[in-house]
């Protein structure tokens, strides 16, 4: 009888307990579990969409998530940036909505969104070609693409940008943000020297920076690739690359870094990236020197195989001509047409066709020659 009581003390300490436990419970019931949801992603990296199924984003590795977010548009709804130019290259910037139709494998669309108003927001990727084949007329490059750089990026934060140098490999040197500086003091460090891996620059833009919210429909996504289209060193291919900028919606400008007097077979490079995304090519050492007192008239052999100028009316005629491809470049970025159309195409096909046409003589119109109708895989 002397253990009853320590064993009754016992079993009323474990009753009280028990009790405070319950009355907890009634005022603090646990949460239910949260079903899980079935569209919940997959892990792993996203892989970019193609226009027509509404998600048309880049995946961004390592980047801020905040700004990585998937852009969603209208089912089969495609976006084609326009440019008109006149017989002479001067841009026509007031045409309407009437002006233009749009064909998806020859037959019409309707045209559902138009705009022409300028400077509108876009984010840039400015691909530098760090090759051997650069050194030559490095300066003049250098200074075009800082150039490039400030106009296209005032400041204003509706313009966005980031700088990829390639040579043996690619990389990128500045992730996506509004202000020129960081681009601007990272090329005047850069020297050039190596292979060329352009291809893989191009698929580094499509799928390893830092996104801006709202694309692709606002802001546009632009690359500018500065070098001559010559690629000994990618990963990729050129058809790859293509396919994967026309699936992300993005428009390819070139200022070829080619010179009067050298033969570079690689130039269809940039011609097909340029014209199969809806963008051009410009030549800013092409032919400015044939007329040129100094041009070619000390020869020198500094390791390059260059050959210097005699005077300075060369050195005008490069500056001048340098001038005129930025601002050819700046303004096919910022006086472009934007047109949308919901396609009514049934087919099953995956790449469709597209041709924008404008109902007046003697222009000649830019954008992109079709989109795929089907996920993308990089």
């Amino acid at each position: 009888m002397q253990f009853c009581r320590p064993m009754m003390v016992a079993a009323w300490l474990v009753a009280a307990c028990c009790l405070v436990t319950a009355q907890a419970t009634q005022q603090n019931p646990p949460a239910p579990a949260s079903p899980p949801k079935a569209d919940a992603p997959a892990a792993g990296p996203a892989k970019p969409q193609a226009a027509s199924e509404g998600d048309t984003s880049v995946p961004a590795e390592g980047g801020d998530k905040g700004d990585s977010a998937s852009i969603h548009i209208s089912v089969n709804e495609v976006i084609v940036p326009v440019t008109v130019t006149d017989e002479k290259g001067r841009f026509v910037s007031d045409l309407d909505k009437k002006d233009f139709t749009i064909f998806e494998d020859n037959k019409p669309q309707n045209i559902r969104f138009f705009t022409r108003e300028r400077s509108q927001p876009v984010v840039i990727g400015f691909l530098l070609d760090m090759s051997n084949a650069s050194k030559i007329h490095w300066k003049n490059f250098q200074d075009a693409a800082i150039e490039l750089i400030q106009t296209l990026m005032p400041g204003d934060p509706k313009y966005s940008g980031y700088l990829i140098d390639f040579a043996q490999d690619a990389e990128v040197a500045v992730d996506t943000t509004n202000d020129p500086e960081p681009l601007v003091e990272k090329i005047r460090k850069l020297k050039p020297g190596g292979g060329a891996a352009l291809y893989d620059a191009v698929y580094l833009a499509c799928t390893s920076r830092r996104l801006v919210h709202g694309e692709p429909v606002e802001p546009r996504r632009v690359i500018v690739i500065i070098g001559d289209g010559h690629d000994d060193a990618s990963k990729h291919s050129l058809n790859q690359v293509i396919e994967l900028a026309q699936r992300n919606l993005v428009t390819i400008y070139c200022i070829s870094t080619q010179a009067f007097g050298f033969t570079n077979e690689s130039d269809a490079n940039l011609v097909r990236l340029a014209s199969e995304t809806g963008g051009r090519v410009v030549y800013p050492l092409g032919d400015v020197y044939k007329d040129t007192d100094g041009y070619l008239s000390h020869p020198s052999d500094d390791g390059n195989y260059a050959l210097t100028v005699g005077t300075g009316a060369y050195r005008s005629a490069v500056d001048g001509r340098m001038y005129h491809a930025v601002a050819d470049i700046a303004g096919e970025v910022t006086m472009q047409y934007i047109l949308r159309y919901v396609s009514d195409n049934p087919g099953a096909k995956s790449y469709r066709n597209v041709k924008v046409v404008v109902d007046l003589g003697n222009v000649k119109v830019r954008a992109r020659h079709g989109y795929y109708a089907s996920t993308a895989t990089p």
